[in-house]
């Protein structure tokens, strides 16, 4: 779920602090608070962060898709392989079962045809379009809706008549709308836009009678009230106190007039939050450059001339070759990244970075307006609620308080702010020793492009050159070693065994050490900007479950699916990964391991689900880490066409220059969690401050070059506008604190001791990795580390440690 927009936790190539967006969007889940709480998703990338996705990511992560509970050999018949009713027999799989998942709901003959409607294992992605949204959803809905009555008439305070049921019927409903929103994601089109947008209140609507169900919510009260309450699980305690605090968070308790209207501003902030992406989406692909001499683009790699090429000739220009052109320039992350790194044309960075920090400003679709409304709306939904701000209503299901999350801020910014000032210097310095007219007077446009210089000089490393020793194929197999090795885990090519929502996305089967198949997940790693969103995310698909399983005893595996936005194949070349790529998948794969590898049967705690957001972050962050253990390094860096390793030289380099620029990455992402949470705790809507101008005031204290005047980039700030880190963009420092101490976990055991690192990882597995939602992540931690968490290996890592010393 948590689509979890991603935005790397460690600094070696994220020099392009001006990317707002780019990493924003990624989230690691996709997650996107719902009114339901089994229908809310942590953070994406991430998000996703679910990352709904914002459940996702887009959410920090946990629940857009959650139950597919259907059968293939019911769905209709098709030529296609993955969609036949025999059993499955894929030379690469063959000893694969696909995940069991039950369905208590029947779907009437006349619309069986429909796809979302049809019984499966795994989603039909290839076959749903925009067609079949407007009556599948409708139909789904007023067969969830006879369940609902159905459960209210019969509701009683067990397990059985209560929790179980309501499973059910939340499941049905995030798997089928998991589907139709991931692939809105991935292979948007108007006529899907569409058609999601008239049937979303309806879905809204029904989400908001689920989470105000008296009936419901009076029965999980009467079980926490029970003499049989101190004999549940831990788990299932969690689970009855989470319903309880969500349904209140959701307005039951509040009077007709007033729930009335609670119900609007949730109807509203749906609906904006779908639009403030779309304008995103849309802004981003309406930049278009086409560059026909060669001098104006001096400087760009060989990668991204042939990318530029490619688009050019995407957009009709069909003898556009990389050594002659012409070439496209775009706003997609691999283009807009290599410009503002590469391009010693000054005029052209700055153009692309004007562009990218005032998209969705503007005319159609400017998101100011939206950006106003949603913030008023969200402050009246908290005073409906008796809180102060929104802030506290985000907090009232988080680890922190918004005092100590400011708390942590202050200390990060204050440990980083010299060390930022210093990395300002050195720039100038290095500009002007190579007589750069800009030296004196350095712009955002510029920082980039000679931050690459600099590290180029400084430690002799060009990221372009590193390339080659980063194919995608490559990367993942020394991925899938790493959590062998970890954690007792195989993971094997599943091709054809499941449909695609497009040709270069994988499909991976998971196995435990016995060789039975624990859990699946898609991989769609390539950057589409036509139809895809930026960013890259990890969400669910379904989650381990007992419940929804096919026979009710032996648990339904999860399935999970990654995505990221990372430099296509150009050409007869594969795809070569910048380091920075390599970091997002590694981040987006840990979201997808604690998904994956959970042991909780409990379904509404299972995986990501019911894990607090602020600590959703922490196997994606922890993750990242091994990109720089050198036995990990070096078993993915292999150059592609000669096969040799990367030189020990340059991995030593790679290794020193990771505090590079330390201090301004860690206030980049310092402005972003401290912005969200002054406009979510003390902003006045219509007030006499913008939301521009409190953005001016937080960077003051927040940057060392203060933003432009017309810097926009709040209208491109999906994360806390269209996915659910809104008053939780902390998030990600909070967890890179707990990210960062687990990592020191197998530091503290010794990196070269083989036996070391697999008892670590096994423990990490067996209490991060296996417990989801089912325990407080503080208590997770501590059962993991021994102890709570402290900030100093975060520190340490980052180089700062010295300097808040």
């Amino acid at each position: 779920m948590r689509i979890i927009r991603r935005i790397p936790n460690t600094v070696l190539f994220n020099t392009i602090f001006v990317t707002v967006n780019i990493l924003m969007a990624s989230t690691r889940f996709s997650l996107s608070r719902s009114v339901h709480p089994i229908l809310k998703r942590p953070p994406c990338s991430s998000s996703p962060r679910f990352a709904p996705k914002a459940l996702l990511k887009s959410y920090p992560c946990p629940l857009w898709s959650s139950s597919f509970s259907f059968c293939l050999q019911t769905l209709h018949h098709s030529t296609s392989p993955y969609l036949s009713s025999s059993s499955f027999s894929f030379s690469s799989c063959s000893s694969f079962s696909p995940p069991s998942m039950a369905s208590s709901f029947t779907v009437d003959d006349s619309i069986g045809s429909n796809p979302l409607l049809q019984d499966f294992d795994f989603p039909p992605f290839d076959i749903v379009e925009a067609k079949h949204v407007r009556p599948g959803i409708r139909a789904l809905l007023k067969k969830l809706e006879s369940g609902l009555d159905e459960l209210e008439k019969t509701v009683e305070p067990s397990w059985p008549k209560l929790v179980e049921p309501l499973e059910k019927i939340v499941d049905r409903l995030t798997v089928v709308w998991g589907m139709v929103n991931h692939l809105k994601a991935v292979k948007d089109s108007a006529e899907l836009r569409a058609a999601i947008e008239e049937v979303q209140p309806e879905k809204v609507k029904f989400q908001l009678r689920l989470g105000q169900s008296k009936p419901i919510y009076n029965a999980f009260k009467a079980i926490k009230e029970s003499p049989d309450w101190q004999s549940l699980s831990e788990a299932r305690n969690r689970i009855v106190d989470a319903q309880i605090k969500e349904a209140v968070l959701n307005g039951v308790s509040l009077e007709d007039d007033k729930r009335e209207q609670f119900n609007k501003i949730e109807q509203e902030l749906e609906r904006l939050s779908h639009k403030f992406s779309e304008n995103v989406l849309d802004a981003t692909k309406k930049f278009e450059k086409l560059i026909t001499y060669n001098k104006e683009i001096d400087g760009l790699p060989a990668t991204a001339l042939g990318l530029a090429a490619q688009t050019a000739v995407s957009k009709g220009h069909e003898n556009a070759t990389a050594e002659n052109g012409p070439w496209m320039i775009t706003l997609d992350a691999p283009s807009f990244v290599s410009v503002m790194q590469h391009a010693r044309n000054r005029a052209l960075r700055e153009e692309v970075y004007r562009a990218y920090i005032t998209r969705a400003s503007s005319g159609d679709l400017d998101n100011t307006p939206i950006i106003n409304q949603i913030l008023k709306l969200r402050l009246e939904k908290a005073k409906l609620l008796n809180y102060n701000n929104y802030a506290e209503i985000s907090m009232a299901t988080k680890m922190a308080t918004v005092d100590k999350a400011e708390e942590l801020l202050e200390k990060i910014r204050s440990a980083s702010w010299d060390a930022a000032v210093q990395d300002v210097e050195d720039l100038k310095s290095y500009s002007k020793s190579q007589a750069a007219s800009e030296a004196d007077s350095l712009s955002h446009w510029d920082i980039s492009f000679w931050s690459e210089r600099l590290r180029e000089s400084k430690y002799d490393i060009n990221e372009e050159e590193l390339r080659p020793y980063f194919s995608f194929s490559k990367v993942m197999d020394g991925l899938f070693n790493l959590a062998k090795i970890l954690f007792g885990i195989d993971i094997e090519p599943a091709d054809g065994l499941a449909p695609v929502w497009n040709k270069d996305v994988r499909f991976y089967c998971v196995k435990d050490s016995s060789g039975s198949p624990i859990a699946y997940f898609y991989f769609d790693p390539y950057s589409r900007p036509l139809e895809k969103r930026e960013g890259a995310w990890m969400d669910e698909v379904v989650s381990r479950s007992r419940v929804v399983s096919r026979n009710g005893t032996t648990a339904r595996l999860p399935v999970a699916h990654m995505v990221c936005n990372q430099t296509p194949p150009v050409g007869d070349k594969p795809s070569l990964m910048t380091f920075r790529e390599v970091e997002t998948v590694f981040h987006e794969f840990g979201h997808a391991l604690q998904h994956m590898l959970t042991k909780q049967d409990e379904g509404l705690v299972a995986g990501i689900r019911g894990v607090e957001w602020d600590a959703v972050e922490l196997p994606s962050q922890f993750m990242e880490n091994w990109c720089y253990h050198r036995d990990t390094l070096m078993s993915i860096a292999k150059h592609y066409q000669t096969g040799e390793s990367l030189p020990e030289e340059v991995y030593l380099k790679l290794l020193a220059a990771r505090t590079f620029r330390a201090g301004s990455l860690s206030l980049r992402q310092i402005r972003f969690a401290s912005l969200d949470l002054e406009l979510h705790t003390k902003y006045i809507p219509d007030g006499p401050e913008s939301v521009y101008d409190v953005d001016q005031r937080v960077s003051r204290k927040t940057q060392v070059i203060p933003p432009l005047p017309e810097d926009r980039f709040l209208c491109g700030f999906n994360h806390i506008f269209a996915g659910g880190y809104a008053a939780g963009y902390y998030s990600y420092k909070w967890a890179e604190v707990l990210s960062a101490d687990a990592f020191s976990a197998f530091e503290d055991a010794g990196l070269e001791d083989n036996k070391a690192v697999k008892e670590t990882g096994h423990k990490f597995r067996e209490t991060v990795l296996a417990l989801g939602g089912g325990k407080a992540p503080l208590e997770v931690f501590v059962e993991f580390r021994g102890r709570e968490p402290s900030p100093e290996a975060l520190l340490k890592h980052n180089g700062l440690l010295s300097v808040t010393a």
